[in-house]
């Protein structure tokens, strides 16, 4: 039986080998056949337009970008769930609708949480709720 399997995956191998080696030839083959220019410092420096470049091109990221980029990421995969469950809806019955309620339920909890939390707001200051920030009545 062993050998059974083995032969099997022996196609697979020798594609992923093959696959392997053609990379690596092509990788070697333009590192030892392609020209070495000198650098350039003005050639290497970013292009905006024909103007100079204003700033660093890499600069930092605020916080707030990769949690409200977590959280679509979580609320999407979760999403996902639904489509098979609304494909079958009809053949699963009573049962599958209540356990999709509690299902909601528990990401609308969560969405609920995120509000609380403000992690989707996107201003500097965070307030807290009932609080004014001067104005007439502050």
């Amino acid at each position: 039986m062993p050998e059974a399997a083995l032969n099997d995956y022996l196609p697979v191998l020798m594609l992923l080998l093959f696959c392997v080696s053609f990379a690596a030839i092509n990788l070697l083959a333009s590192w030892a056949l392609g020209k070495r220019a000198p650098t350039n410092e003005v050639k290497d420096q970013a292009f905006e337009c024909g103007m100079p470049p204003m700033e660093q091109g890499r600069r930092r990221f605020s916080v707030r970008f990769y949690v409200v980029a977590m959280l679509f990421i979580i609320f999407d995969v979760e999403v996902v769930f639904l489509y098979p469950w609304a494909i079958k809806y009809k053949a699963l019955g009573m049962f599958a609708f209540v356990e999709m309620l509690v299902f909601l339920g528990v990401l609308f909890v969560g969405w609920v949480y995120v509000l609380k939390k403000g992690a989707l707001e996107w201003s500097k200051e965070r307030h807290a709720p009932g609080r004014t920030t001067g104005g007439v009545n502050g």
